[in-house]
């Protein structure tokens, strides 16, 4: 009894001096530049107006014009903004130069890896070599670009890098190239931290799990599911069945019906690791990630087969 107290006490006393240590926040965020990729809708978007009312210098990446004049709208005059598509190399140096010449000798404080893709999804046969590659080239390469075109800036101020990965970046939840590519951005999330802890900069990981963002929209991923099924070859048609298909439909639909509109609890999470002195390595945003996911994922793979499985 008095071991079991003894356990009870230090593992009080480690979470109420981790609450104290990651307290601690920065001075001087208002001179501060953060640069956010795909912040045309969700967590982009709620993070760069979150920055933005915190007094800090955002540099908002937006992948069409419609998008960057209405989060320009919605903001203050510190806020700026800049057309990207990080799938392309070339938009991508050209916003590496824009921002270079936006904060000067100050350089970048923060940079938030959060653009990217779904679909589509769908069991992998269904899918061709071009739709994984749609995928991967937003959420793992052009990440990767994104990254390594302002390591120089970020290196000057020991600043901060935060990547979105997600719970599919720790378990193969659906087909395609989603949870692959988030498979690759914890990879280099880790390998990157490492590279980088000489220099003074920190690498953190947010792995949500299932928000109301435009990744997660019913009609486009229904239309979208409906178009690989199409395309995909009779023989295979055939094997699966169109009773499966529906029911890959309705699975897909289910995991939709999870999600929660809080999106403040995945940028509260990106605020800290930009702003904190002490920031975490990984976060976990969402109840079904801290209590579910990511517990899972550190138990046997059986028993995480036998869980996430599809079953018609």
């Amino acid at each position: 009894m008095a071991m079991w107290l003894l356990l009870v006490a230090l593992l009080g006393l480690y979470f109420l001096l981790r609450w104290y240590r990651e307290r601690e926040t920065l001075p001087n965020l208002r001179e501060k530049f953060v640069l956010i990729t795909g912040c045309d809708t969700g967590f982009g978007n709620v993070l760069a107006r979150q920055l933005d009312q915190r007094g800090m210098l955002v540099l908002a990446a937006c992948l069409t014009p419609k998008g960057a004049q209405e989060l320009k709208q919605a903001t203050s005059q510190r806020l700026q903004t800049v057309i990207l598509d990080v799938s392309d190399s070339k938009s991508v140096a050209a916003m590496a130069q824009w921002v270079k010449e936006q904060v000067g000798d100050r350089g970048l404080w923060g940079l938030v890896n959060n653009a990217g893709i779904l679909i589509p999804v769908a069991p992998n046969e269904w899918l061709t070599k071009e739709d994984f590659l749609r995928v991967l080239n937003v959420n793992l390469v052009g990440l990767v670009d994104v990254t390594l075109s302002l390591l120089p800036l970020l290196r000057k101020t020991q600043g901060r890098i935060v990547n979105v990965s997600s719970i599919a970046g720790r378990l193969g939840l659906c087909g395609g190239g989603y949870s692959i590519s988030k498979y690759g951005v914890e990879a280099f999330s880790d390998s990157l931290r490492r590279d980088l802890a000489t220099f003074g900069v920190k690498v953190s990981i947010i792995e949500p799990d299932f928000f109301k963002t435009q990744i997660l929209n019913e009609e486009t991923l229904t239309k979208s599911l409906r178009q690989v099924w199409a395309s995909v070859p009779a023989e295979v048609q055939q094997s699966y069945g169109h009773s499966y298909f529906e029911d890959y439909c309705k699975y897909i639909l289910h995991m939709i019906q999870l999600t929660t509109p809080k999106l403040y609890l995945v940028t509260d999470s990106m605020e800290h690791a930009l702003t904190a002195v002490h920031p975490r390595t990984r976060y976990s945003a969402g109840m079904y990630a801290k209590f579910f996911y990511v517990p899972l994922s550190y138990m046997p793979t059986a028993l995480a087969d036998r869980l996430l499985t599809f079953s018609p």
